[in-house]
């Protein structure tokens, strides 16, 4: 097994792998099957590599990645507990119960939220109801 270091060259993003050869190495790039996890290009290609030799300025650029990632993340977290808290889950009725508040079929407290395809969320738009879409992720930390 030989582990190098890559870098994109789109990008500037410097990542480890692994590959049981130099080799194998060479013919995953032949075959294009090397790609950034970053910007998903194909522009990677091996970088220095030495135990003792760091190249700040792209450790820096991951580091400002990985921050940036989990800024972001906490705030779309706060905005889920914040909905949870204010507002009724619908589930994958989303649609149904927009347009049941909307044409004033049913009287609510608070707001909704739910799922809905994105056929079912332009069709409330173009019927006139508001409705956003926020992204919703799983919170995995312990």
């Amino acid at each position: 097994m030989i582990k190098y270091r890559l870098i994109c060259k789109n990008c500037e993003t410097t990542f480890d792998s692994w590959f049981s050869s130099s080799k194998d190495y060479e013919r995953l790039t032949k075959k294009k099957f090397l790609n950034c996890h970053i910007c998903d290009s194909l522009n990677v290609e091996k970088t220095l590599m030495s135990p003792s030799v760091f190249i700040s300025k792209n450790i820096s650029k991951n580091e400002k990645y990985t921050q940036k990632y989990k800024k972001t993340k906490e705030i779309v977290l706060k905005y889920q507990e914040f909905i949870k808290k204010n507002f009724d889950y619908v589930g994958k009725n989303f649609a149904h119960e927009a347009r049941s508040v909307h044409y004033k079929d049913k009287k609510i407290s608070k707001g909704i939220y739910g799922t809905a395809t994105k056929e079912d969320f332009k069709e409330l738009k173009e019927e006139g109801i508001e409705a956003e879409i926020i992204p919703w992720i799983k919170d995995n930390t312990n």
